[in-house]
Formats: structure tokens, sequence, C-alpha cells
């Protein structure tokens, strides 16, 4: 069995058999280290990455550097932002990269619109994607506007360590600050109230979510 074969097998349940042979045929792997950026604003986007194993964030970032986490992908997923991009001809208006050590299956842009019309099953995993991460965005902008920046917190903890299936979570106070949209002393403070109240522990560059949070 070929090795793209093999990795398009976990897309059995969800694709017919002539988009698989036409996955095998048309597709590339792609290995991502844990942290490398996949996808920057501006950048044209020339492949729709689909996840095999690991999971990568999609987040905006302002023309200073800030940046804002919108969503996570996760295995057997893809990305909404680079589905709407490539349909529309539009460069990346999003930044994506790795969270851990990450294997994609990277379908070219140029059979997108073919297998919208061609497939079925394929028009309802871009259209399930979409409205799936339209969501999540909303969500988001819900805690941004509505939430106070605490709850805001202990949720997007709980969604880093659903993303990588761990309670360890390896991020410094900044990283985390940055995503939040917030700064350092803000985020220490309220992660330290939350290890005064048993939620977690506090290490060096690390947090460990317990079963009370």
């Amino acid at each position: 069995m070929s090795e793209i074969k093999s990795a398009i097998a976990k897309f059995y349940s969800v694709f017919e058999p002539a988009l698989l042979a036409e996955l095998e045929t048309t597709s590339m792997l792609m290995s991502v280290k844990g942290g490398e950026t996949m996808l920057n604003p501006g950048q044209t986007i020339r492949a729709v990455p689909l996840v095999l194993s690991g999971n990568f964030k999609v987040s905006r970032v302002d023309d200073e550097g800030h940046e804002i986490l919108l969503y996570y992908v996760n295995e057997g997923e893809s990305c909404a932002m680079t589905f709407t991009c490539c349909m529309m001809a539009h460069f990346s208006v999003v930044r994506g990269s790795a969270e851990e050590d990450s294997e994609l299956l990277c379908v070219p842009v140029n059979v997108m619109d073919e297998w919208m019309a061609k497939y079925s099953t394929w028009k309802r995993f871009v259209m399930t994607t979409i409205l799936s991460r339209f969501t999540e965005i909303l969500k988001s902008i819900d805690d941004i506007a509505f939430k106070k920046l605490d709850e805001r917190l202990v949720n997007y903890l709980k969604e880093k360590s659903k993303a990588t299936g761990s309670s360890l979570i390896n991020l410094t106070h900044q990283q985390i600050g940055d995503e939040l949209g917030t700064n350092r002393v803000v985020v220490s403070r309220l992660l330290k109230k939350l290890e005064t109240d048993k939620k977690l522990l506090l290490y060096r560059h690390q947090i460990k979510l317990l079963s009370d949070m």
C-alpha cells in the first residue's frame, strides 16, 4: 500500500471511493514541526490541508504582530479559511501554525471547484467545515464581547488541552497573553489565582490543568 493510500484511509468513512482515488493521485503528504508556521497573511494558498495527525492553530495578526486565536484544526479536519480563500481566489488573511508535530494531506487548489460539483461528500465536508469554524469564530467574538478575561482564560486553557489531548500546556504567560489580546502581567495574576483555587499547577513555561478545572 502506498504511503498516501495508507494516509487517506483515515477518510474512508467520509469520502466516496472515486474521490478517495483522486485524493491518492492528486494530493501530497507534508510533515511540519511543532511551532512551525505554514501560512501567513498575504500568502498565496496553493493547497488545502487535511490534518492526518497533530493539530494547528489559525489566528489573525495585526500590523504590529499582535495575534489572536480564531480556532484549532485537529486530526481529520481542515481549515475553513483556506477553503473560502481558495474558492474566492484570494490570498490568505490568517496565520496557520502547527501546535505539535503534524502530518498533512495537501490537496491542490485547482481541483476545488471541480470536486465541489463532482463529489457530494467533498461538498458536504467543505460546507460542514466552514459552518463549524464560523460557529467557533462567533464563540470567540462572544467571549471577547461578553465574558470577563478570567472566563476567557479558562475556556482558552480547556480548548488548548482538548486540541493537544494533554492536560500539560507548554506555553509562556506572554504567549497566552498574545493569543487572548492582553498582557503577560494580567495573565500571570489570573493563572496564580487559578493555582490558589487548585484548578491548575504552574511550572516554568508549563501549565498543568487539574481535574477541578
